[in-house]
């Protein structure tokens, strides 16, 4: 059975990484892992570190993209490979342009599509944007659908998806999580002082969506500001996200304060043990949502919907929003008080058991055969 893996950002690399190892244990299956490109240099190292090779690299990524060219170089560069290959399977993941370009690819080709992460919504085309029309649009594509939790089958079945091509699976985010953990830990020690955080409670904080960009993003850092005034003897660790219309910003606004330490995007394996030792996590990030809650952190989230409501209903995250004085608030409340933050610590299995991608591996190779696919 020949199965193409398509990839275009990193937590694409993060997440289909447990799915591909698992699916290369299997003799009868035949991977071949397609980069987009999309976010190249942030896809690179993660490629490494998980020793996923990549076969072919469709190389859509330009100065300034835009989201139809990422739709247009896909679908059209990605016909060439699959016509080249003739899949039996593509698999795509999550809810990103490539993501859903792939699907509409393959589709075009009569092959069929098993979708990694299927179900999350929002219902609410402009929150997150454009991930949340790419997601349904895969889910109208596929004939797998891998969904993380049963709240996502859920969404699936309302949406008349036949319920045989429904798998709970669990998120295979958990399994790349603990798999990060486990190699890493001993460098603990040596990532804190790289970054000057021995001895130093600190929070991290990211940010990127197309939504909070503009205005939403002057509120946060003015947030920021505030809080890091009252509270100097924490740090505040920010990943700088590579578009300009954010890390410029996210500089401009904050480079004066000697606690708020503006990196460059962080390695998935030092971002992973640095949020496994922080005080909590202020982010606009759906992977976010669900690493934090598997390793006990708090989490507020800076957006008006999420697609993971599970972090919400189980009280590990809070959704907060933009506004300056709600972020400030919320974040003064985790510092301030730790009876508070000790209540959103409780370590949660709400996204799996860190074993989704044999899982879905199962589900590929016997389903796949059931259907004649050899």
């Amino acid at each position: 059975m020949k199965i193409i893996a398509v990839i275009a950002t990193r937590p694409d690399v993060i997440k289909m990484a447990p799915v591909v190892h698992a699916l290369r244990q299997h003799r009868t299956a035949r991977v071949r892992v397609v980069l987009t490109s999309q976010h190249r240099e942030l896809v690179t190292p993660l490629l490494k570190f998980f020793d996923i090779p990549v076969h072919y690299d469709l190389k859509v990524m330009i100065p300034g993209q835009t989201l139809t060219h990422v739709t247009t170089a896909v679908l059209t560069r990605l016909e060439t490979v699959l016509i080249k290959e003739k899949p039996d399977i593509v698999l795509v993941q999550g809810d990103t342009t490539s993501a859903f370009a792939a699907a509409l690819s393959a589709f075009y080709q009569r092959i069929p599509v098993g979708h990694v992460e299927a179900g999350l919504r929002t219902y609410d085309m402009n929150h997150p944007y454009p991930e949340e029309a790419n997601r349904r649009l895969v889910g109208t594509l596929a004939r797998w659908h891998f969904a993380p939790t049963r709240l996502a089958r859920e969404h699936l079945l309302g949406e008349h998806v036949a319920r045989a091509q429904i798998y709970v699976t669990g998120n295979t985010v958990v399994d790349a999580l603990r798999f990060a953990i486990a190699k890493q830990k001993k460098k603990l020690t040596l990532l804190q002082k790289k970054y000057g955080l021995a001895g130093r409670p600190y929070i991290i904080l990211t940010c990127h969506r197309r939504e909070n960009h503009g205005p939403p993003l002057r509120q946060i850092c003015a947030a920021i500001r505030e809080v890091a005034g009252r509270h100097p003897e924490c740090d505040y660790l920010i990943p700088l996200h590579p578009n300009p219309a954010v890390g410029v910003k996210m500089r401009a606004a904050l480079c004066d304060l000697p606690c708020v330490k503006l990196l460059q995007p962080l390695d998935y394996p030092e971002f992973v043990l640095l949020m496994a030792r922080c005080l909590f996590i202020v982010t606009d990030s759906g992977g976010i949502q669900e690493e934090a809650p598997a390793i006990g952190k708090p989490v507020l989230i800076l957006r008006e919907r999420t697609e993971r409501p599970e972090v919400v209903q189980a009280g590990v995250a809070r959704l907060i929003g933009t506004r300056r004085e709600v972020v400030a608030q919320h974040m003064l409340r985790l510092i301030e008080q730790p009876a508070a933050r000790k209540r959103m610590s409780h370590a949660r299995s709400l996204f799996g058991d860190g074993r989704a991608g044999k899982r879905i591996a199962r589900v590929l190779l016997s389903t796949g055969r059931d259907r004649g696919i050899v």
